[in-house]
């Protein structure tokens, strides 16, 4: 992690920025203090002559993020949805990097096919395009099956990606070790853990049998979504290297003009999005964890296609659960709850002043409501929110990395369609509804009822393991001071007996 070769990937990440003309794009659009600026180009223009050329034709930045590679790319796709934050001449530039790279050979595309399935291309597809789409990860060409005659998506892994990320996911450690060393503030941050944890993503994303299954599992929870499609995949034209896909036609999400020329109405457009993903996170807890404008599209008869399953989040009953109420208390302005839950969840260290830390989210909540959303800066918001949780010594929760980052995304993506949207206002009747589902007296009995039914999945064992307690009380030595002790043992082992008993009564009643 510590090698050479990360130290110069580094200083050749500067140098890139420096040669493509990307690195005054960058300071600027991120106003960066002097301080900032001039160590920026201290690194980047002495080693100039390291730094790599890109593609001439394109944007300063886009330019540099391409000729750096996947791992870089993938940030971009992500700025590029955050006008309000980069500026709309450098979201501009990042647009570009969602699904409009340079494609790999075609030939080279089917040999990987070939070799995956085991089958002469001809047998299988009657038909197959050149790349139509082709993004960090892998390229997509649209084909007809042979034994149908339906159109079909397939994806296919860019050769070489895997060892190109795990040469960026090196240097990407090596700079998160630099940042703890010099910023000890930082570490609260746990920057190494969020490198980890998008390592995991991301070979996650590298093996196509993972995103199939992840399809279809998105496609079985997200049927009955109204306005809603996602294409599903065949299991038997699928591998690691490659996988196919239903054909769903649309307009891309990044077109305004053909989505306006189509009659879509943009304003019911963006606030289905940002619903979508909050119902998919709250009601389901698996929720597509890449919705930028290239994996989203918009069907003729105005439903939503969702594309690119290889990045999905998934978090658990009680972490929903939390974010829930984090996001009603906003909505409802009840600071004094939102604080307690953070402190309730463990995300706030409990010596800390709970009082305090909730005027302090008083102050970041209270200037978004009743005001138009265009005229807030997410920029400063989030600048705020990050005084705000280095104050109180929260540390990053790595198991919402993925949420947190996903509702950046999606925000993005619903103002790019409605500069107007209120995210509070759009987000409450999603909440809402959550809240009485999960959280109010039919949550509590739900939750007792559940408890009983896996205890007693015990009750085949519980004589043999109520047995076993009672032989090795019985086989030690009499202590008088321990007799309270094996009591106390012995009432532990019986009280399973007790929860299988009323297991079996609920399960009667119920």
């Amino acid at each position: 992690m510590r090698g050479p070769h990360n130290i110069l990937r580094l200083i050749r990440t500067g140098a890139t920025l420096e040669r493509t003309g990307a690195m005054d794009v960058v300071l600027e659009a991120f106003n960066a203090p002097k301080r900032l600026r001039f160590a920026a180009r201290l690194l980047g223009w002495p080693f100039k002559w390291l730094g790599l050329k890109g593609d001439p034709s394109l944007p300063p930045a886009t330019r540099a993020l391409t000729a750096l590679g996947p791992a870089y790319i993938k940030f971009g796709q992500i700025l590029s949805t955050r006008p309000d934050i980069v500026g709309v001449a450098l979201s501009e530039q990042l647009k570009y990097l969602q699904d409009k790279l340079p494609p790999f050979p075609t030939a080279t595309a089917k040999a990987m096919i070939e070799a995956e399935l085991e089958k002469p291309l001809p047998s299988i597809f009657s038909e197959f395009s050149e790349p139509i789409a082709a993004a960090s990860i892998a390229q997509v060409h649209r084909a007809r099956l042979v034994e149908t005659g339906e159109d079909v998506a397939v994806k296919v892994l860019r050769p070489g990606i895997e060892r190109a990320f795990r040469k960026d996911i090196d240097a990407f450690y090596f700079a998160a070790w630099v940042i703890e060393v010099i910023a000890p503030f930082s570490r609260r941050l746990r920057p190494v853990d969020v490198i980890t944890h998008f390592e995991g993503v991301v070979m996650d994303e590298l093996d196509f049998r993972i995103e199939s299954s992840s399809a279809a599992e998105f496609a079985a929870n997200t049927a009955k979504d109204a306005g809603f499609q996602v294409p599903k995949p065949y299991w038997f034209l699928s591998g690691r290297t490659m996988m196919t896909l239903g054909w769903a036609e649309g307009i891309g999400l990044n077109d305004l003009a053909l989505i306006d020329a189509g009659g879509h109405d943009r304003r019911v457009l963006a606030a289905r999005v940002l619903q979508l993903f909050l119902n998919h996170a709250l009601r389901d807890g698996f929720f597509h964890a890449d919705m930028h404008q290239g994996n989203l599209k918009i069907a003729a008869n105005g439903d939503i296609i969702a594309y690119d399953f290889g990045i999905m989040g998934r978090i658990y009953e009680y972490t929903r659960r939390v974010y829930a109420e984090i996001l009603y208390g906003f909505i409802g302005k009840n600071y004094r709850r939102v604080a307690e839950v953070h402190f309730e969840a463990g995300y706030v260290p409990p010596d800390r002043d709970i009082d305090e830390f909730a005027r302090a989210l008083r102050a970041v909540g209270e200037p978004i409501f009743g005001m138009d959303a265009s005229r807030i800066s997410m920029a400063r918001l989030l600048a705020y929110l990050f005084e705000v949780t280095e104050r109180f010594g929260m540390e990053t929760r790595t198991e919402l990395i993925l949420l947190q980052r996903t509702m950046v995304v999606v925000e993005g993506v619903a103002r790019s369609l409605d500069p107007h949207i209120n995210i509070w206002e759009v987000a409450r009747p999603i909440v809402e509804s959550y809240i009485r589902k999960s959280i109010g007296p039919q949550a509590v009995l739900r939750d007792l009822v559940e408890t009983v039914r896996i205890l007693s999945r015990f009750g085949p064992r519980l004589p043999a393991l109520v047995e076993g307690q009672l032989i090795k009380l019985g086989n030690q030595p009499r202590q008088p001071m321990k007799t309270t002790r094996r009591i106390h043992w012995l009432w532990l082992a019986l009280l399973p007996l007790a929860a299988f008993c009323l297991g079996l009564i609920a399960a009667q009643l119920l």
